[in-house]
């Protein structure tokens, strides 16, 4: 199983470094056509405006559109989740425009209010350690989004269908359980898919 990384910006080498703990192959992703050998891609974190700019700039905008319309999982963290959402508060115009969520950018504050916690996340047993950086928020989600953790009364972590997202960088901590809660989904996914081939 090869779960692809966005390699256009931010925390790339952290990611596949869980990535590979969960047992699946890391691959950076920095040309389009990629995206046809991995099974399942994570959007990192970063800036979410310089992260759209250079995926409309490669091409990248429509092929993930593609990506996903093939039933394939995506997890945005962070910016990732920024370039996820169909809504982004403050009217700014989405990116890929995928997950029914509407995100406040930089609602945890500036770099300064970085913070590490635990975090209760359903479908994982034990509490996961959790790094807020400049952190975005989901303000709101639609009927088919599954909220996975809320903090301090905001919702962080949601699912919908194959796409999963966090406000938090899950690649900067040695607790890889959330990656393998999305490898975990890419597996699933990978096997439905196989038996629909047969």
């Amino acid at each position: 199983m090869k779960i692809g990384v966005l390699a256009l910006q931010g925390a790339v080498t952290e990611h596949i470094v869980s990535i590979e703990k969960t047992g699946a192959e890391g691959v950076p992703i920095k040309r389009v056509e990629q995206l046809e050998e991995v099974d399942g891609l994570i959007i990192p974190g970063g800036e979410s405006t310089t992260i759209g700019k250079l995926m409309r700039k490669y091409g990248f905008i429509e092929a993930i559109r593609d990506f996903s319309n093939q039933g394939k999982p995506i997890f945005g963290t962070c910016a990732g989740m920024i370039v996820l959402a169909k809504r982004i508060a403050g009217d700014e115009p989405g990116h890929l425009e995928l997950m029914d969520i509407t995100v406040a950018r930089n609602a945890f504050g500036r770099q300064r209010e970085s913070f590490e916690c635990d975090l209760e996340v359903k479908g994982i047993d034990e509490p996961v350690r959790a790094v807020f950086i400049r952190a975005p928020l989901i303000n709101e989600v639609g009927p088919g989004v599954d909220v996975l953790t809320v903090y301090n009364d905001e919702i962080v972590t949601a699912r919908e269908g194959s796409l999963l997202v966090s406000s938090f960088h899950p690649e900067l901590t040695d607790d890889f359980r959330l990656h393998q809660y999305f490898a975990d989904m890419v597996e699933a996914t990978k096997q439905v898919q196989q038996q629909n081939r047969i």
